[in-house]
């Protein structure tokens, strides 16, 4: 059985995004106030209603490829502390299903590992993928808009 890790944005990307660097589009982060609901990528908590959020385009891929996905994503717009690296399910995944999804070393999307998944169902899911030689790490995006949540990898 695979131990298992969710994995956060980096606290010195995020830091950084705070700061004012451009995002993976080179256009600086835009301040928002959040209606509520919308999940940092940093601490894995929802945005609360009123607060300050920073929405901005991100790629968690250390380069350019035709696979590095890049999307929306939002972040607390005042410091919050990273999410722990640890098997619980984060708190901002609340919806009933995402995207199950393997990536090998090569930061390449692995064919056929990609599936709607029960949100109760996550973590075997990902343990299942990781426990494969071709399969690197997992993300969990949108089962909606393909967003990026977050990443699991093995402890």
């Amino acid at each position: 059985m695979t131990d298992l890790v969710f994995t956060a944005m980096p606290a010195k990307e995020a830091e950084a995004f705070r700061a004012g660097s451009a995002d993976a589009y080179g256009n600086p982060p835009e301040k928002a106030i959040s209606p509520g609901g919308m999940p940092c990528r940093h601490c894995l908590h929802q945005i609360g209603e009123g607060d300050g959020m920073l929405i901005l385009a991100y790629r968690p891929f250390p380069s350019l490829q035709p696979y590095a996905e890049t999307g929306p994503v939002f972040l607390h717009a005042d410091a919050c502390d990273r999410y722990p690296q640890t098997q619980a399910i984060p708190p901002m995944l609340n919806s009933p299903d995402y995207i199950v999804r393997g990536y090998g070393a090569d930061d390449r999307i692995v064919y056929g590992t990609g599936a709607v998944t029960a949100t109760g169902e996550i973590v075997s899911r990902a343990r299942h993928l990781l426990e494969r030689a071709d399969v690197a790490y997992v993300h969990v995006r949108s089962a909606r808009n393909n967003c990026y949540q977050c990443r699991i990898d093995t402890a």
